[in-house]
């Protein structure tokens, strides 16, 4: 019997010896980074003004000449304008982004008199998908020159947003 229980012993042992050397399987790839809203931006913010007949959606720099990307429209019309700064060169369209949804908006470029490029005013409709999509995930990214900016609002201002749509109609 005692062969039989070193055999068993033994068996169990290269067993053991088996599974310690199997290869352990790689690390698993990393996660893709989650997607989710742009971060606000320090100093930056979507500035909203309105009185009874026109609203201004602006994001830039508050009280300064620093615009980056504004939405204009008449009370209730449905209809706005989009304007951007850009690069001398630049294409004469408003590329923009949010939350999936992409258009580009014809565009009529003017020399700047704020800067060394061109002045951007694209008119559409306010119910265009790209700014539905902004309307309700409360970002917007512009590119331009190939490079992508991303526009988001400080939670202070974020309803703004909401406000100027609803101002539009």
């Amino acid at each position: 019997m005692r062969p039989f229980v070193l055999a068993l012993l033994g068996g169990l042992l290269l067993g053991a010896a088996a599974c310690a050397t199997v290869e352990s399987p790689a690390e698993p790839a990393p996660a893709a980074p989650a997607s989710g809203s742009p971060a606000p931006v320090a100093d930056q913010d979507w500035f909203y003004h309105h009185d009874n007949e026109a609203a201004r959606l602006v994001y830039g720099l508050a009280e300064s000449d620093d615009l980056r990307l504004a939405l204009d429209c008449r009370a209730g019309s449905g209809q706005l304008t989009l304007s951007a700064l850009a690069g001398p060169d630049a294409k004469p369209e408003i590329h923009v982004e949010a939350g999936g949804e992409t258009e580009r908006f014809a565009a009529r470029s003017e020399p700047s008199e704020l800067h060394d490029g061109v002045f951007l005013t694209a008119p559409t409709a306010a119910d265009a998908p790209v700014l539905q999509r902004f309307r309700r995930v409360g970002w917007i990214a512009l590119w331009l020159d190939g490079e992508r900016a991303a526009y988001a609002p400080h939670p202070e201002s974020a309803p703004n947003i909401e406000r100027f749509f609803a101002f539009c109609g």
